[in-house]
């Protein structure tokens, strides 16, 4: 990734054209929270939701979009009733999601949680637009098909999750042979001082329940089984200008060192902050201004004490699994992300075990054949037949269960 090139001042008085793809989730949410402190700097175009279709009416009935669009076209008559009369255009699909995030706007929010949001992302970096990166499994799956997409028509990727943040932060992109490598933080979840024999009896209201930040269940699961730093080594590979050996991974359980940056010189540059996820969301939808955020504001002297400890990787095979994907290449990484879908969807309804979501993905990556990764329909092709040979391994599970 090459360093993006700022907008052309356009002033205090220009209001910002924003679409949110994934507004009612735990980032969309946040991004609506920021739009509404400061109703006149934006103008919203589109919001789109999966399936809540009273949070997102409300959501619209706010901000007044131009469009909302629900995913599930289940949820359509519902959407379209709440929203009778008010002007608001109403669609629902995941080709109308697509249409959504094409409308001209200068920002989007890419929200949508897995590789559903690919679609959408591409359709947004096809117009040349800025876009706020959460999904980063955009990036785990159709790394190498999205950066050229983002080359091929001068799009701007600005990454909002905190750690990817905190890296563009600190990163000197006119300099990158200064960087000697990156380290991505983590808070090694909930289950990072349990014994391995005990994780096997975690439940899904355990997984979930993150000692440090607020986000949706799948996202939780993943913090849970360290999966979600393994996605963000992929991602990061794809930002930034190093090799993957030069991206290490440190647990610091208190989540405010978000991320380091360390140079050839023997500097250390560090992004911290208190674990609120508006505060990178604040910065990309701001950038290249940096916006007021209402986070709460870090207390070096209250938190008192900042630890670090390599993560381990008999507890955690999450880890080996994604540095291996991304050693692998290919369709690879792809595999990667979609049997950890099907895993942590089967794992959070009840059907298999915690550690069942890790035997899952290494599974499907042995069965499946690694393909070289050139095209959008190589990415779908990949992704559907991890599908299928992860909801073979979880069905082998819940039978000897």
């Amino acid at each position: 990734m090459v360093a993006p090139s700022a907008p052309t001042a356009t002033g205090r008085d220009a209001r910002r054209r924003v679409t949110i793809l994934g507004s009612t989730g735990s980032v969309g949410c946040s991004t609506v929270d920021l739009i509404s402190r400061d109703r006149d700097a934006y103008e919203v175009v589109a919001l789109t939701a999966n399936g809540n279709a009273a949070a997102l009416a409300a959501q619209a009935l706010a901000l007044r979009p131009e469009v909302a669009v629900v995913a599930d076209e289940r949820c359509y008559a519902d959407l379209k009733d709440r929203l009778a009369g008010t002007g608001i255009e109403v669609a629902a699909g995941a080709a109308a999601v697509c249409e959504a995030a094409a409308r001209p706007s200068d920002w989007v929010m890419s929200a949508i949680v897995g590789a559903a949001g690919l679609a959408p992302t591409l359709a947004a970096v096809r117009r040349g637009c800025v876009i706020g990166l959460a999904n980063k499994e955009t990036l785990v799956c159709a790394g190498a098909v999205v950066m050229a997409e983002v080359a091929r028509h001068g799009a701007t990727l600005l990454p909002v999750d905190s750690e990817h943040s905190a890296i563009f932060q600190v990163f000197d992109f006119a300099q990158p042979q200064t960087v000697s490598r990156i380290v991505l933080t983590a808070s090694g979840g909930p289950f990072r001082e349990w014994e391995a024999e005990a994780m096997a009896t975690v439940t899904p209201a355990q997984a979930v329940a993150h000692p440090n930040w607020s986000m949706g269940a799948k996202i939780s699961v993943d913090s849970a089984t360290m999966m979600n730093k393994g996605l963000e080594l992929i991602e990061a590979a794809h930002l930034f200008p190093l090799p993957e050996d030069r991206i290490e991974i440190l647990v610091h359980p208190q989540s405010v060192i978000h991320s380091m940056v360390e140079y050839v010189d023997g500097s250390m540059l560090a992004q911290l902050g208190t674990p609120d996820m508006r505060t990178p969301i604040a910065y990309a939808l701001g950038w290249p201004r940096r916006i007021a955020a209402p986070s709460p504001r870090l207390d070096l002297a209250a938190v008192a004490q900042l630890t670090f400890q390599p993560p381990d990787p008999v507890r955690f095979p999450a880890l080996r699994l994604a540095r291996h994907a991304l050693q692998s290449g290919g369709c690879v990484p792809t595999l990667l992300n979609a049997a950890n879908e099907v895993a942590v969807a089967k794992f959070l309804a009840g059907e298999i075990g915690f550690l069942d979501i890790a035997r899952t993905v290494e599974g499907t990556i042995e069965k499946a054949e690694p393909l070289p990764l050139e095209t959008l329909d190589d990415v779908l092709a990949a992704d559907a037949e991890a599908r299928r040979i992860a909801a073979g391994i979880t069905s082998t599970l819940c039978a000897a269960e």
